[in-house]
């Protein structure tokens, strides 16, 4: 490994708000990480869905920040700022002209300067683009240097790779220990059971399953549910609806219930290999997690002795019913020692560095 670092150009939905945008976590991760190692990172982010009016942190010391007005004139104005870059990311989702990023960002492509998709919801983009072979998106797949995902595994890099993508590599989600850890209990969020997570389509029906049905049949116990757009859904009495909960308490939502349940999106499930950050954000937190199942867990935690491990709703059920706080806490400890071990931010960013590396020449950089 030398020492170059590089000047590496964002393009995502938000780096400081995580207002209807799971990703935020990610890129904080990810990019601290980074930065921390040297490499100099611009995040360019549209003004768009409210996040800066619901911005959760300032612009961050290890990233430069350029927020631009969601219109064409500005998206352009941000790719010719990009060109001084030694690497140009275009994230899937940006949620603003993401048709012409895709296309403009590869107009930046040179042999010193390498253009990547990053995609965040690979599930999604794949299930799209073989649903609509019209997709302009499907011809520009094989002409980017590298395909990187937040997840999914062998499934996702074959379905890439079948597309033409010229790699494909799952750079995991994964902790960051400077924002989740863990924190005294909050007396708003005690309960038996958490779950925290936005109301999508495509998860929406998993949630009934993993989450409400359980509460149903456990009136006894007390469940909490977090995240915006659950105010209309019929729940029992049992059922505390906290709303939208801000990264700031992150912390506290995972520290203070017996457990707390992680519940896929449909498509992420399906995949498999593709934990959402909000496990290892409880993990971090040294929560008692209780997942729904997917293939591909036991790659990141053991089940049984890290994580639990649900199959249905009568499975949740019967765990939180069965479940003493001893072992909870044992749970807990336990896979917060195995995300300290192997799922840290700065474990992906070293498995990235070494990639981009060995991938790219760039101007006064050596070719692996």
């Amino acid at each position: 490994m030398n020492n170059n670092k590089l000047k590496i150009a964002f393009f995502g939905s938000s780096l400081v708000s995580a207002y209807w945008n799971g990703a935020a976590t990610y890129y904080r991760g990810i990019i601290r990480a980074l930065s921390e190692r040297g490499h100099r990172i611009t995040f360019y982010e549209p003004d768009a869905y409210d996040r800066q009016q619901n911005r959760d942190m300032d612009d961050p010391e290890w990233a430069k920040v350029v927020v631009y007005k969601a219109t064409e004139e500005c998206v352009y104005e941000c790719l010719e700022d990009a060109q001084h870059a030694d690497m140009v990311v275009k994230a899937s989702g940006v949620g603003v002209f993401d048709e012409l990023l895709e296309r403009e960002v590869l107009k930046l492509q040179t042999d010193d300067r390498l253009v990547v998709f990053w995609d965040v919801d690979a599930p999604a983009t794949l299930d799209r683009v073989h649903h609509n072979p019209s997709d302009p998106f499907l011809p520009l797949i094989p002409r980017y240097d590298m395909v990187l995902t937040y997840g999914g595994g062998n499934p996702v890099v074959n379905a890439y790779e079948a597309l033409g993508a010229k790699k494909c590599v799952p750079v995991y989600n994964a902790l960051d220990t400077t924002t989740h850890f863990p924190v005294e209990p909050d007396p708003r969020f005690v309960c038996d059971l958490a779950f925290l997570g936005n109301r999508l389509p495509d998860r929406e029906a998993r949630v009934d399953e993993f989450f409400l049905k359980p509460a149903a049949l456990e009136l006894n116990k007390k469940f909490i549910i977090g995240g915006s757009g659950w105010g209309d859904k019929q729940m029992t009495d049992n059922v505390h609806y906290t709303g939208h909960v801000y990264t700031n308490d992150h912390n506290a939502f995972n520290c203070t219930p017996m457990a707390v349940l992680n519940i896929s999106r449909e498509s992420m499930a399906r995949y498999g290999f593709s934990p959402a950050t909000r496990v290892f954000e409880a993990a971090g937190a040294g929560a008692c997690i209780i997942t729904d199942y997917w293939e591909g867990i036991e790659f990141f935690f053991e089940p049984g002795k890290e994580i639990l491990v649900a199959h249905s709703g009568a499975d949740v059920a019967k765990i939180i019913a069965e479940l003493s706080k001893e072992k909870a806490k044992a749970i807990g400890e336990a896979a917060y020692k195995k995300v300290l071990a192997a799922h840290t931010y700065q474990h992906r960013a070293e498995q990235l560095e070494k990639l981009l590396y060995a991938k790219v020449t760039f101007k006064n950089k050596a070719l692996a």
